[in-house]
């Protein structure tokens, strides 16, 4: 079993990998990145949700079931980039309530998911980025990922919705919210002060 097991959750572009990339650095725990360049799927995905969904969404979760399985036998204190909760709970609902997903792949994919959670040993923190839209779409335009370019505004916004209505439901274990569009936990001392106090009695 891992010592601990910190969970690093959020929209896209909202500064998950900084994050995990700074407690890394900080603290010496050991990172586990988000996989999106190796999902197959993922440029036919953006270019046809529709199409694509349920194949996309499953390489996702079977990836990170794998992942989250080696991380519960694996030793020292871990720090994860976007969980499977995540994936299930946000990415794969938003594309079945817009009918981007059949519910037929939806009940499909959903009862998979049910049997995995109830497998998996929950972080022990769970920290929230929270972002506005309009910082996110800024960020993915500076960072300039091509399969990201055309992602819709609003697909961003009801994901933010989606991420809300989650971690408000969230009791698995302790969470921690942290607003990552004001406040600066690197080079504003308020703010780093704050985020201190409040991630290192998990460390």
């Amino acid at each position: 079993m891992a010592d601990r097991f910190i969970a690093v959750a959020g929209n896209i572009g909202v500064g998950k990998t900084s994050l995990v990339t700074f407690l890394t650095e900080r603290y010496g725990l050991q990172p586990v990145y988000e996989p999106f360049a190796d999902n197959p799927y993922l440029d036919d995905f953006y270019q046809d949700m529709r199409g694509w969904a349920f194949h996309s969404q499953m390489w996702f979760l079977t990836h990170k079931y794998k992942v989250h399985r080696e991380l519960e036998r694996s030793g020292g204190t871990l720090v994860q980039d976007r969980t499977i909760y995540e994936d299930a709970e946000i990415f794969a609902r938003y594309l079945y309530r817009s009918k981007r997903m059949k519910k037929r792949d939806w009940d499909t994919y959903l009862t998979l998911y049910e049997a995995m959670k109830k497998s998996l040993e929950p972080p022990d923190l769970m920290i929230y980025l929270r972002c506005s839209t309009k910082a996110i779409k800024k960020r993915i335009t500076k960072r300039g990922r091509k399969s990201e370019q055309e992602i819709p505004t609003s697909y961003l916004r009801k994901l933010n919705g989606l991420y809300e209505e989650w971690f408000e439901a969230w009791e698995e274990s302790p969470k921690l919210v942290w607003d990552s569009e004001n406040l600066d936990y690197v080079e504003d001392l308020e703010g780093a002060l704050a985020f201190r106090r409040a991630i290192e009695p998990f460390l």
